[in-house]
């Protein structure tokens, strides 16, 4: 029987800063159109992490009974470990995705926006179908792409449009930024496994395209969010300088480059968990920046 400790493994809380995220920017990008609300904020987070915690249990659960956690060097898995039985994590999956549908619910309540019911609906659908029914997307190579746009734009832009009713174009940008480094958890936790889950029949993009390149591509997601952030300037509202808010984003640019280096030197095992941890980071640090500066951008005259 599983710990409470091994439970709290088995959410696998390293990749919860891709749920949180996507809100701060949404939040940021609905702040710089005078219309944040903290509770649909918070509904939002929570919504994002039930969904996100749904995702990983169900995945645990998928792999476990499949036998590709069999052989692996990352963190423990409670199906493949055998801490816990297969209907214990289907049944944690279901009860996630269950509170994620009644946060969902509370939060179309709230905001009077009930068509997100659907939104919500095809989230919940594609967090089973990622390593689940007959044919899993995860394991066909298409994982990067529904995260992309699961957690980068659908997460951020929902979280504007529930508090402000609209989307800007900050806010499209700063989704692109975060689903690119939503992906690069994504990559550098398949990168880790590529040696395993080819012999599993898991034929992740990391396998699809082979380690080297998939260690590029890792690299080249974490330059994504700069190019959104001059993206942002291009768009953006106030006067100058205050357009050049988005610019905050260059703090982050020393660690994206050096976690790319990192991998790109052939980093393994233990090495990569560390950098998931590290990439975990810095999206959050990444969403903080784009948030401050999608509001602080769109604030004529604030240096007046």
């Amino acid at each position: 029987m599983a710990t409470a400790s091994q439970w709290v493994e088995g959410a696998r809380p390293k990749t919860l800063p891709a749920a949180v995220a996507p809100v701060i920017v949404g939040t940021g990008a609905a702040a710089g159109l005078d219309a944040v609300d903290p509770l649909a904020a918070l509904l939002c987070a929570l919504l994002a992490l039930a969904l996100q915690v749904a995702v990983n249990y169900a995945n645990d659960y998928s792999d476990g009974v499949r036998g590709t956690d069999e052989v692996r060097t990352g963190p423990m898995r409670l199906v493949g470990s055998g801490a816990a039985s297969p209907a214990a994590v289907k049944r944690a999956a279901l009860l996630s995705g269950l509170a994620a549908a009644l946060i969902g619910v509370a939060l179309c309540a709230y905001t009077e926006r009930w068509w997100l019911l659907v939104v919500g609906a095809v989230s919940l659908v594609a967090a089973w179908g990622y390593t689940g029914g007959r044919r899993p997307y995860g394991y066909l190579g298409l994982g990067e792409v529904m995260v992309f746009v699961f957690f980068g734009l659908v997460a951020t832009a929902g979280t504007t449009y529930a508090q402000a009713g609209t989307v800007s174009a900050g806010a499209w940008l700063g989704a692109i930024a975060i689903g690119s480094l939503a992906c690069a958890l994504l990559m550098v936790n398949n990168i880790r496994d590529v040696r395993t889950d080819a012999p599993a029949g898991k034929h992740t993009l990391a396998v699809r395209l082979g380690e080297e390149r998939a260690r590029a591509v890792f690299a080249g997601t974490l330059l994504v969010p700069f190019v959104a952030a001059l993206g942002m300037i291009a768009v953006g509202g106030a006067e100058v300088p205050l357009r050049f808010a988005p610019i905050l984003v260059l703090t982050a640019l020393g660690p994206a480059i050096r976690l790319g280096q990192i991998v790109r030197a052939g980093a393994e095992g233990q090495a990569l968990i560390a950098v998931l941890r590290d990439v975990g980071r810095l999206e959050l640090m990444v969403s903080v920046a784009l948030a401050l500066g999608l509001w602080w951008s769109t604030q004529p005259g604030a240096l007046a």
